[in-house]
């Protein structure tokens, strides 16, 4: 009895072995993502001056947070600047510090619209606008405007009814941490909506246009709430510097809407860790942060006359497995899959799709880039069915994986 117990058992683990191996399948798969010595080569070819933003955003593209920020510093410019411990002093008495997601939340009640901004090399800012939308929308903020979306001839009409983004879906929204706001935005019931202006070309008309297209769209849906994510300065109120008004300035001038406007761009970290803002540097902050005075008022961004009426300070990232530790947070999980049995060249593109979304079209939700056959991939996955293409960009492969 037993040696058949024991048998059975033998028997058990063999097959269950055996289930677990998984089936890799050589695939036509093409994709826009660039490999990391494209982007290095583009750049460096490339004589426009806004090179070393292209390729920031190239590098966000695909994943890659921490050349994003390296090639943003190049394209900046910058020094080190620092407080010294009496100034660091000073603003500990002057301010105390309230999680910045519990203090928008508190303000939002207040609020029809709401504007916050991004960088746009910079997915955690995508990523901490995410983080927000389910308790918006538990507060009654059913819409979401994205400037990213393409407008007019690029306008993704489908999108609110197939429920996750494509590559045609916007420039920026290429990027997996845009593509799941946009697709947690909808699995939670947002309505998505395109604002950006259209063929009215750059600067102030741009800003009057991107106002007036919301303004159509608040007014075709009264009484409801609005959440918009804009890049820079658009989020911007009262006087601007060379476009009178921003766009959140023409909002109010259109509406008579007050919005609660948040900047996320001035205090966030760079490449280089010398190059904060010493602001950042004196907060030493672990949590995303808003500071508040003794009469409890926000420490606000202003630029001359123009400003956001809440300055959001974001942690330094750290890095876990050379990928930022927000990834897994928030349900994610850090999923480590070898790709040893995969006989192709390398370096390798590895991107995961959720199951039953379209690999050919649809936004990834993690992508990362694997240099060698002995180095471990890792990816920020939540629980659920994931079909993974790993390419070297003139063979492709694919294998269903699941997040339990």
């Amino acid at each position: 009895m037993r040696k058949s117990f024991c048998f059975l058992t033998l028997i058990i683990i063999v097959i269950s072995c055996k289930e677990e191996k998984r089936a890799v399948q050589k695939i036509e798969f093409k994709t826009p993502y660039k490999f990391s010595s494209e982007i290095e080569d583009k750049t460096t070819k490339d004589t426009v001056p806004w090179k070393y933003q292209v390729s920031a955003s190239d590098f966000a593209a695909k994943g890659d947070y921490k050349n994003a920020l390296l090639q943003w510093d190049l394209a900046m410019g910058g020094r080190e600047r620092n407080f010294s411990e009496v100034q660091i002093d000073s603003i500990n008495n002057a301010y105390h510090r309230v999680t910045a997601s519990d203090y928008i939340l508190s303000k939002a009640k207040e609020h029809q619209v709401i504007i916050i901004n991004e960088a746009h090399h910079n997915s955690f800012h995508r990523v901490f606008t995410k983080s927000l939308l389910k308790k918006l929308f538990d507060l009654g903020y059913t819409n979401l405007g994205l400037e990213a979306l393409g407008n007019g001839a690029y306008l993704d009409s489908t999108l609110n009814s197939r429920k996750y983004p494509v590559l045609k879906t916007g420039h920026y929204t290429k990027d997996p941490q845009f593509g799941n706001l946009i697709r947690e935005a909808l699995e939670i019931g947002y309505h998505l909506f395109a604002y950006e202006n259209i063929e009215k070309g750059s600067g102030k008309p741009r800003e009057i246009e991107q106002a007036k297209n919301i303004e159509r769209i608040i007014d075709s849906r009264p009484g409801e709430k609005f959440l918009i994510h804009c890049g820079f300065d658009h989020a911007l109120e009262g006087t601007h510097q060379h476009w009178d008004k921003a766009m959140a300035g023409r909002l109010t001038e259109y509406t008579g809407i007050n919005p609660l406007t948040i900047n996320q761009t001035l205090y966030s970290e760079k490449g280089s860790s010398t190059l904060n803002h010493p602001l950042l540097k004196a907060l030493q902050i672990t949590e995303s942060t808003v500071l508040l005075d003794k009469d409890n008022n926000p420490l606000k961004y202003e630029r001359g006359e123009a400003y956001t009426d809440i300055a959001v300070f974001h942690p330094v990232t750290q890095y876990v497995n050379n990928r930022p530790n927000w990834l897994y947070q928030n349900g994610n999980k850090n999923v480590s899959l070898p790709l040893n049995d995969i006989q192709t060249e390398f370096p390798v593109l590895v991107l995961a799709f959720k199951k039953g979304e379209e690999i050919n079209q649809a936004v990834p939700v993690d992508i990362t880039e694997v240099t060698g056959p002995g180095e471990k991939c890792h990816l920020a996955l939540m629980k659920g069915a994931y079909k993974i293409v790993v390419t070297n960009g003139k063979e492709s492969y694919t294998f269903e994986h699941e997040v339990k």
